[in-house]
Protein backbone atom coordinates (compact mmCIF):
# COMPACT_ATOMS: atom_id res chain seq x y z
CA UNK A 1 0.00 0.00 0.00
CA UNK A 2 1.13 3.25 -0.74
CA UNK A 3 -0.37 6.48 1.36
CA UNK A 4 -0.69 9.69 -0.04
CA UNK A 5 -1.54 13.19 2.33
CA UNK A 6 -2.11 16.09 0.49
CA UNK A 7 -0.11 18.61 2.78
CA UNK A 8 -0.81 21.44 1.35
CA UNK A 9 -3.71 21.96 -1.24
CA UNK A 10 -3.01 25.71 -2.10
CA UNK A 11 -1.42 28.16 -4.38
CA UNK A 12 0.89 31.20 -4.63
CA UNK A 13 -2.21 33.15 -3.40
CA UNK A 14 -1.80 32.66 0.55
CA UNK A 15 -4.91 31.25 1.89
CA UNK A 16 -5.38 30.84 6.09
CA UNK A 17 -6.94 27.67 5.19
CA UNK A 18 -4.54 26.32 2.99
CA UNK A 19 -0.91 25.99 2.96
CA UNK A 20 1.55 25.89 -0.18
CA UNK A 21 1.84 22.65 -2.69
CA UNK A 22 3.41 19.66 -0.63
CA UNK A 23 2.56 16.29 -0.56
CA UNK A 24 3.67 13.10 1.27
CA UNK A 25 4.23 9.86 0.07
CA UNK A 26 4.68 6.81 2.21
CA UNK A 27 5.92 3.34 0.80
CA UNK A 28 7.77 1.18 1.87
CA UNK A 29 8.89 1.97 5.35
CA UNK A 30 10.17 5.04 3.16
CA UNK A 31 8.75 8.74 3.57
CA UNK A 32 9.28 11.17 0.74
CA UNK A 33 8.10 14.96 0.27
CA UNK A 34 6.82 16.06 -2.63
CA UNK A 35 7.51 19.87 -3.30
CA UNK A 36 8.10 22.10 -0.21
CA UNK A 37 5.25 24.95 -0.34
CA UNK A 38 4.81 27.59 2.68
CA UNK A 39 4.13 26.06 5.58
CA UNK A 40 4.46 22.60 5.04
CA UNK A 41 6.43 21.70 8.05
CA UNK A 42 3.23 22.46 10.33
CA UNK A 43 1.47 20.16 8.53
CA UNK A 44 4.31 17.54 8.52
CA UNK A 45 3.94 18.18 12.25
CA UNK A 46 0.42 17.80 12.36
CA UNK A 47 0.68 13.96 10.91
CA UNK A 48 3.50 13.48 12.83
CA UNK A 49 6.48 13.79 10.34
CA UNK A 50 9.74 15.58 11.09
CA UNK A 51 12.33 16.95 8.88
CA UNK A 52 14.90 14.12 10.16
CA UNK A 53 12.20 11.73 9.09
CA UNK A 54 12.23 12.16 5.28
CA UNK A 55 13.49 9.68 3.06
CA UNK A 56 13.99 12.54 0.35
CA UNK A 57 12.91 15.51 -1.01
CA UNK A 58 11.11 15.34 -4.57
CA UNK A 59 10.84 18.78 -6.82
CA UNK A 60 9.16 18.79 -9.88
CA UNK A 61 9.86 22.29 -10.43
CA UNK A 62 11.23 25.33 -9.33
CA UNK A 63 8.55 27.90 -9.02
CA UNK A 64 8.43 29.63 -5.56
CA UNK A 65 5.15 28.57 -4.66
CA UNK A 66 6.85 24.69 -4.90
CA UNK A 67 9.89 25.83 -2.91
CA UNK A 68 9.36 28.90 -0.57
CA UNK A 69 10.09 26.47 2.81
CA UNK A 70 13.13 24.87 1.06
CA UNK A 71 15.48 26.95 3.21
CA UNK A 72 13.63 25.92 6.65
CA UNK A 73 13.21 22.01 5.74
CA UNK A 74 16.86 22.21 5.17
CA UNK A 75 18.35 23.57 8.33
CA UNK A 76 15.65 22.14 10.45
CA UNK A 77 16.48 18.77 9.31
CA UNK A 78 19.95 19.57 10.11
CA UNK A 79 19.47 20.77 13.47
CA UNK A 80 16.89 18.30 14.19
CA UNK A 81 19.21 15.55 13.53
CA UNK A 82 21.54 13.79 16.36
CA UNK A 83 23.19 11.35 14.74
CA UNK A 84 27.10 12.34 14.57
CA UNK A 85 27.15 10.57 11.03
CA UNK A 86 24.06 11.95 9.50
CA UNK A 87 22.51 10.75 6.75
CA UNK A 88 22.49 13.48 3.44
CA UNK A 89 19.11 14.67 2.11
CA UNK A 90 18.79 13.41 -0.94
CA UNK A 91 17.18 16.41 -3.24
CA UNK A 92 15.87 15.23 -6.50
CA UNK A 93 14.74 17.46 -9.13
CA UNK A 94 14.84 19.23 -12.69
CA UNK A 95 18.15 20.90 -13.92
CA UNK A 96 18.63 24.32 -11.67
CA UNK A 97 17.51 22.28 -8.49
CA UNK A 98 21.48 22.00 -7.35
CA UNK A 99 21.72 26.30 -8.39
CA UNK A 100 18.26 26.71 -5.80
CA UNK A 101 19.94 24.62 -3.19
CA UNK A 102 23.31 26.21 -3.15
CA UNK A 103 21.48 29.87 -3.06
CA UNK A 104 19.64 28.68 -0.62
CA UNK A 105 22.24 27.21 1.34
CA UNK A 106 24.04 30.70 0.97
CA UNK A 107 20.84 32.54 1.92
CA UNK A 108 21.30 30.79 5.31
CA UNK A 109 24.89 31.16 5.30
CA UNK A 110 25.09 33.29 8.52
CA UNK A 111 22.30 31.27 10.29
CA UNK A 112 24.77 27.93 9.66
CA UNK A 113 27.62 30.04 10.67
CA UNK A 114 26.33 30.90 13.93
CA UNK A 115 24.50 27.16 14.82
CA UNK A 116 28.42 25.60 14.31
CA UNK A 117 29.57 28.40 16.12
CA UNK A 118 27.09 27.55 19.08
CA UNK A 119 26.67 24.11 18.85
CA UNK A 120 29.75 21.41 19.24
CA UNK A 121 28.42 18.27 17.57
CA UNK A 122 27.82 20.53 14.42
CA UNK A 123 30.73 21.06 12.75
CA UNK A 124 29.47 21.19 9.21
CA UNK A 125 27.10 22.60 6.62
CA UNK A 126 23.52 20.53 6.36
CA UNK A 127 24.55 17.39 4.21
CA UNK A 128 22.69 16.96 1.01
CA UNK A 129 22.84 15.34 -2.24
CA UNK A 130 21.46 16.93 -5.00
CA UNK A 131 20.29 14.97 -8.02
CA UNK A 132 18.75 16.06 -11.46
CA UNK A 133 17.26 14.74 -13.92
CA UNK A 134 14.38 15.37 -16.71
CA UNK A 135 13.05 10.70 -17.54
CA UNK A 136 13.85 7.63 -16.40
CA UNK A 137 14.88 5.71 -13.25
CA UNK A 138 15.80 8.09 -10.14
CA UNK A 139 15.04 5.60 -7.17
CA UNK A 140 15.68 2.04 -6.49
CA UNK A 141 15.77 1.27 -3.09
CA UNK A 142 14.42 -1.75 -0.83
CA UNK A 143 11.85 -2.59 -2.92
CA UNK A 144 10.32 1.13 -4.00
CA UNK A 145 11.92 2.96 -7.27
CA UNK A 146 10.68 6.15 -8.43
CA UNK A 147 10.53 7.25 -12.37
CA UNK A 148 10.55 10.72 -13.42
CA UNK A 149 9.15 12.13 -17.02
CA UNK A 150 9.01 15.68 -18.08
CA UNK A 151 5.55 17.79 -18.20
CA UNK A 152 5.09 20.54 -19.81
CA UNK A 153 4.69 24.07 -17.99
CA UNK A 154 6.18 26.32 -20.78
CA UNK A 155 7.72 28.68 -20.21
CA UNK A 156 8.57 27.23 -17.18
CA UNK A 157 10.94 24.64 -18.01
CA UNK A 158 12.05 21.88 -17.60
CA UNK A 159 9.52 20.30 -15.12
CA UNK A 160 9.09 16.97 -13.93
CA UNK A 161 6.01 14.34 -12.76
CA UNK A 162 7.14 11.64 -10.40
CA UNK A 163 6.27 7.67 -10.46
CA UNK A 164 6.42 5.99 -7.07
CA UNK A 165 6.03 2.60 -6.87
CA UNK A 166 5.99 -0.41 -3.87
CA UNK A 167 5.29 -4.00 -5.34
CA UNK A 168 1.94 -3.94 -7.38
CA UNK A 169 1.01 -0.45 -5.97
CA UNK A 170 1.62 3.07 -7.92
CA UNK A 171 1.46 7.08 -7.64
CA UNK A 172 2.30 9.84 -9.92
CA UNK A 173 2.57 12.93 -9.25
CA UNK A 174 2.10 15.48 -11.70
CA UNK A 175 2.68 18.87 -10.40
CA UNK A 176 2.04 21.93 -12.44
CA UNK A 177 1.68 20.79 -16.23
CA UNK A 178 -1.13 20.79 -19.12
CA UNK A 179 -2.07 17.68 -20.76
CA UNK A 180 0.79 15.96 -22.07
CA UNK A 181 2.03 12.86 -24.08
CA UNK A 182 4.67 12.23 -21.51
CA UNK A 183 2.81 12.54 -18.53
CA UNK A 184 0.22 10.21 -20.32
CA UNK A 185 2.69 8.07 -20.37
CA UNK A 186 3.98 8.01 -17.13
CA UNK A 187 0.55 7.74 -15.30
CA UNK A 188 -0.26 4.85 -17.65
CA UNK A 189 -1.80 2.32 -15.33
CA UNK A 190 -1.07 3.63 -12.11
CA UNK A 191 -3.29 3.00 -9.35
CA UNK A 192 -3.18 6.84 -8.15
CA UNK A 193 -2.85 10.29 -10.39
CA UNK A 194 -1.97 13.61 -7.78
CA UNK A 195 -2.63 16.60 -10.28
CA UNK A 196 -3.20 20.30 -9.36
CA UNK A 197 -5.75 21.54 -11.01
CA UNK A 198 -7.32 25.02 -11.42
CA UNK A 199 -10.89 26.55 -12.44
CA UNK A 200 -10.68 28.11 -15.75
CA UNK A 201 -14.43 29.13 -15.86
CA UNK A 202 -13.67 31.44 -12.61
CA UNK A 203 -10.42 32.55 -13.56
CA UNK A 204 -11.34 33.55 -17.01
CA UNK A 205 -14.18 35.76 -15.51
CA UNK A 206 -11.19 37.87 -12.75
CA UNK A 207 -10.56 41.57 -14.39
CA UNK A 208 -6.95 40.93 -13.79
CA UNK A 209 -4.70 39.95 -17.08
CA UNK A 210 -1.83 38.51 -14.60
CA UNK A 211 -4.52 35.98 -12.79
CA UNK A 212 -6.05 34.84 -15.86
CA UNK A 213 -2.41 34.15 -17.80
CA UNK A 214 -2.35 31.03 -15.20
CA UNK A 215 -5.01 29.34 -17.94
CA UNK A 216 -2.15 29.31 -20.38
CA UNK A 217 0.24 26.18 -17.99
CA UNK A 218 -2.13 24.76 -15.74
CA UNK A 219 -4.57 22.01 -16.53
CA UNK A 220 -8.40 22.64 -15.51
CA UNK A 221 -10.12 20.22 -13.28
CA UNK A 222 -11.60 18.27 -16.96
CA UNK A 223 -8.11 18.28 -18.21
CA UNK A 224 -6.76 16.64 -15.51
CA UNK A 225 -9.34 14.34 -15.38
CA UNK A 226 -9.02 13.63 -19.20
CA UNK A 227 -5.39 12.92 -18.15
CA UNK A 228 -6.76 10.62 -15.65
CA UNK A 229 -8.98 8.85 -18.24
CA UNK A 230 -6.53 8.41 -20.97
CA UNK A 231 -3.56 6.46 -18.39
CA UNK A 232 -6.61 4.68 -16.69
CA UNK A 233 -5.84 5.26 -13.45
CA UNK A 234 -7.45 4.14 -10.61
CA UNK A 235 -8.20 7.31 -8.04
CA UNK A 236 -7.82 11.03 -9.00
CA UNK A 237 -6.78 12.77 -6.25
CA UNK A 238 -6.78 17.21 -6.81
CA UNK A 239 -4.78 19.37 -4.85
CA UNK A 240 -3.03 22.81 -5.69
CA UNK A 241 -6.78 24.43 -5.90
CA UNK A 242 -6.85 27.71 -7.87
CA UNK A 243 -8.78 29.68 -7.04
CA UNK A 244 -9.31 28.08 -3.88
CA UNK A 245 -11.95 26.11 -2.96
CA UNK A 246 -14.55 27.34 -0.58
CA UNK A 247 -16.69 25.24 1.73
CA UNK A 248 -19.23 23.89 0.89
CA UNK A 249 -18.22 24.35 -2.98
CA UNK A 250 -16.23 20.71 -3.50
CA UNK A 251 -19.42 18.88 -5.05
CA UNK A 252 -19.26 21.21 -8.12
CA UNK A 253 -15.22 20.73 -8.64
CA UNK A 254 -15.73 16.67 -8.51
CA UNK A 255 -18.97 16.88 -10.60
CA UNK A 256 -16.42 18.34 -13.36
CA UNK A 257 -13.81 16.06 -12.88
CA UNK A 258 -16.54 13.04 -12.77
CA UNK A 259 -18.12 14.50 -16.60
CA UNK A 260 -14.93 13.22 -17.36
CA UNK A 261 -13.29 10.48 -15.25
CA UNK A 262 -15.67 7.43 -13.78
CA UNK A 263 -13.51 6.43 -11.12
CA UNK A 264 -12.40 7.28 -7.55
CA UNK A 265 -12.12 11.11 -7.03
CA UNK A 266 -10.37 12.49 -4.14
CA UNK A 267 -10.94 16.24 -3.28
CA UNK A 268 -10.26 17.51 0.03
CA UNK A 269 -8.70 19.77 2.27
CA UNK A 270 -5.16 20.30 3.60
CA UNK A 271 -4.28 16.84 5.35
CA UNK A 272 -6.42 14.88 3.47
CA UNK A 273 -4.93 11.02 3.30
CA UNK A 274 -5.65 8.62 0.16
CA UNK A 275 -4.58 5.29 0.42
CA UNK A 276 -3.49 3.53 -2.55
CA UNK A 277 -3.63 -0.32 -2.58
CA UNK A 278 -2.18 -2.88 -5.37
CA UNK A 279 -4.12 -3.40 -8.12
CA UNK A 280 -6.21 -0.69 -7.19
CA UNK A 281 -6.45 -0.11 -11.22
CA UNK A 282 -8.00 -2.59 -13.01
CA UNK A 283 -8.11 -0.19 -16.28
CA UNK A 284 -6.08 -0.45 -18.85
CA UNK A 285 -4.91 2.74 -20.60
CA UNK A 286 -7.20 4.55 -23.57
Amino acid sequence: MIEVTLLGTGSPIPDARRAGPSTLVRAGGQTFLIDCGRGVQLRMKAIGVGANGLTALLLTHLHSDHIADLGDLIITRWVTTFDPNPVPLQIIGPPGTAEVVDATLKAFGFDIGYRIAHHADLTSPPPLEVHEYTDGMVWDRDGVTIRVAPTDHRPVAPTIGFRIEHGAASVVLAGDTVPCESLDALAAGAGGLVHTVIRKDLIDKMPMQRIRDICDYHSSVEQAADTAARAGVGILILTHYVPGIEPGQEDDWRALAASVFDRQIEIGDDLHRVEVHPGVCAKPAS
